[in-house]
Parts: structure tokens; sequence; C-alpha cells
């Protein structure tokens, strides 16, 4: 997948994880992907990639962990 691919997919999952009541995480990145635990940078690119392109955001931006940081699609 091409860098945009990638950012377009990790929008898509945030959406449909938005719909279900939910919020994308890291782990739910790398399971959409196929990442090892191990390479959790990898998603973490993806994530930040997704955010700098304006498509999501931070579901609580005062959580300053990067541990425990989820994620809504920019329209909630």
């Amino acid at each position: 997948m091409s860098r945009q691919d990638k950012i377009r997919a990790c929008y898509q999952h945030c959406c449909l994880l938005h719909e279900d009541n939910k919020v994308m995480t890291n782990q739910s990145v790398r399971e959409r992907f196929e990442i090892d635990k191990k390479n959790y940078s990898s998603a973490s690119r993806i994530i930040a990639d997704s955010v700098a392109a304006g498509l999501i955001k931070a579901a609580m931006p005062e959580n300053e962990s990067r541990k425990l940081a989820s994620y809504l699609p920019f329209y909630a």
C-alpha cells in the first residue's frame, strides 16, 4: 500500500469504529494492518500521518499519554 492508501484506510477504519461507538487506538490499527506488536511504531506513523492530513483527531486532546491515546474521525 502507498502512504496515501494507508492514510485513507486508517481514516475509514476510524469511521467504522466510530459508527460502532468505539474509538481507534494504536492496537486497533495494528490489527487492521496486521502489524506485529513489536512494530507498533509503524502504526503510530500511520496514525500521525492521518492526524497531519486532518482526517482524524485525538478523542481526548488533554490526554498526553501516547499509550492511552484514542482517535475519532475529524467530523466527530
